[in-house]
């Protein structure tokens, strides 16, 4: 009876102090493991292809582009953070409370920074489909980068006072040793909901309610030959726009399950074994991000067909027709 309390142990030496593991089916646990790993692999793979096209090649300097890069690289530290999302399925941190706190921080700072990016990104689409003949001058390649750094910083600061208590003592809140949750305190708890969930969702919902009607009117007069077409939005930001309308439709998707969980939590104690799924499924969607670049965008399609055959190595491959 003793070997089987120990066993079921996180740290089977420290009898009293340690969390005890999550008892599964092995064939359930073992299918857990290959399906994270492979996410988490394939994840980290494609966004990193994403994030060498848009740096490598020149012709893809574009402020859309940019915050696509901006995108890609919250997805790349997403698909490196399921690597330590596979350590809690049995319920068991190995790696101690310090690593457990800077692997929340992180997590938390980088779906800050993608939401803000995809807030910037239905800016971009408002101004390209709705005020064409501005959008030059509006949205240039400068003002995308000096966007992306205050959103990234922001995001880091933010966070910082979110989780201000875990921070200046990690794993204050474990009950045992082994233990690794998610927790916010009531007033961080509503802050982040308003300012990372609720009210971004707003402004991407608007604003791309706003090009959907636009681009429905548009594509009307231009069948009727009624407009002119300097003040029509050009066919390739339509379709720019209706990619990245499937990109966001996604993330919604996937990242809402995740704060309804947290809206609904008396505590805001979301624990990593019953909150695995909506955490997983917010993770998934950086996986899912770059599959939609390939199905849609012929110029990634390039640029990967040059990245794998190493033809990126060649003198003056930056200048590479891949549009």
């Amino acid at each position: 009876m003793e070997t089987l309390e120990k066993t079921e142990l996180c740290f089977p030496q420290l009898l009293n102090a340690s969390c005890r593991k999550a008892i599964r089916p092995h064939f359930e646990v073992m299918l857990t493991y290959i399906l994270l790993s492979s996410i988490s692999l394939v994840t980290v793979a494609l966004n990193l292809l994403v994030i060498i096209s848009i740096s490598h090649f020149r012709q893809l300097h574009t402020p859309t582009n940019f915050l696509l890069l901006s995108l890609a690289v919250s997805d790349f530290f997403v698909g490196l953070l399921m690597l330590f999302q596979i350590m809690l399925i049995d319920g068991c941190w190995l790696l101690g409370d310090l690593i457990c706190t800077l692997y929340q921080y992180i997590a938390y700072i980088v779906i800050s920074a993608c939401v803000g990016t995809m807030v910037i990104i239905s800016v971009d689409r408002y101004v390209a489909i709705c005020h064409p003949l501005h959008y030059p001058t509006t949205v240039t390649l400068k003002k995308a980068q000096v966007c992306i750094c205050v959103c990234w910083i922001c995001s880091l600061f933010f966070q910082s006072l979110i989780l201000k208590d875990i921070l200046e003592k990690p794993g204050r809140y474990h009950s045992c040793i082994g233990e690794c949750i998610f927790f916010i305190n009531y007033i961080a708890g509503i802050a982040d909901l308003i300012f990372t969930f609720i009210l971004p969702i707003t402004v991407i919902v608007v604003l791309y309610l706003r090009v959907f009607v636009v681009a429905v009117s548009q594509a009307r007069a231009i069948r009727s030959e009624a407009v002119s077409k300097r003040t029509t939005a050009k066919k390739s930001e339509m379709k720019a726009a209706r990619t990245l309308g499937i990109v966001v439709i996604v993330f919604l998707i996937c990242l809402c399950p995740y704060y309804c969980v947290a809206l609904t939590g008396q505590d805001n104690l979301l624990n990593a074994s019953s909150a695995a799924f909506v955490i997983c499924l917010t993770y998934f969607n950086s996986c899912v991000n770059p599959v939609i670049y390939a199905l849609f965008y012929p110029w990634f399609r390039k640029s990967i067909r040059l990245i794998v055959t190493l033809q990126i190595l060649e003198p003056d491959s930056c200048n590479a027709q891949v549009l």
